[in-house]
């Protein structure tokens, strides 16, 4: 596993909606930007405006669409909408559909594990056979609407001593105040921020983007 403080860490602005925003992740140079396709997320972007803004950063970073749980007919019509560099999926998927999504789709596939307790990494053997990246995101209560960009960090310690997948993402909570930390406690090499940085749910804020990235690329 590679270590972020022995090199700079990679980063991904998840849940992009407009042109504003999407602009300022990309003068800053983040490695990933996240395009939202799920109706019940504040950050949902139909697949007309997802695709507006794929063009957009095309060239500039990699692009990502989040999908839940999407069936053969929703995969068709983002890889079409959006020619996205990565697909991450964040519901129910099994390490089986993971693996039947990266086959017919032909791209590299991000699968998004929630953590609550050491419990939770029970699968991570599975899915890290069949995806291409793994997401660490912080498990949704019970009674959350969305699966995941719920603002709730995990127990970092739960990683302690874990070989991890090389290139392992960590989400969940992060925002420039603590990500420095998570890093040096997770020694991850990738992180991924939503809510972190907005005013509000779903509205994404320039300058938290800004002070996000100058933490990450800060930390030692």
């Amino acid at each position: 596993m590679a270590s972020a403080t022995a090199s700079q860490a990679r980063i991904k602005i998840c849940g992009l909606s407009t042109e504003d925003t999407l602009d300022a992740a990309l003068a800053l140079g983040v490695d990933w930007i996240g395009l939202v396709h799920f109706p019940r997320s504040p950050r949902h972007v139909n697949l007309a405006r997802a695709a507006a803004l794929s063009s957009r950063a095309k060239g500039r970073a990699e692009r990502v669409v989040l999908l839940v749980d999407p069936d053969d007919t929703l995969l068709a019509d983002a890889i079409v909408a959006m020619d996205p560099d990565l697909i991450q999926l964040h519901g129910r998927e099994t390490p089986e559909r993971v693996a039947a999504i990266r086959a017919s789709t032909r791209r590299p596939v991000m699968k998004a594990l929630g953590l609550a307790t050491p419990a939770d990494l029970a699968p991570l053997a599975a899915y890290a056979a069949v995806a291409d990246r793994i997401l660490l995101d912080a498990k949704a209560p019970v009674d959350a609407a969305l699966p995941g960009g719920n603002g709730r960090r995990f127990d970092w310690t739960i990683l302690a001593d874990r070989d991890l997948p090389q290139g392992t993402m960590l989400s969940g909570g992060l925002d420039a105040d603590n990500v420095a930390e998570a890093l040096s406690r997770t020694r991850l090499d990738a992180v991924d921020v939503s809510s972190g940085v907005e005013a509000a749910p779903g509205i994404k804020d320039p300058e938290r983007i800004a002070a996000f990235v100058a933490a990450v690329r800060g930390a030692r």
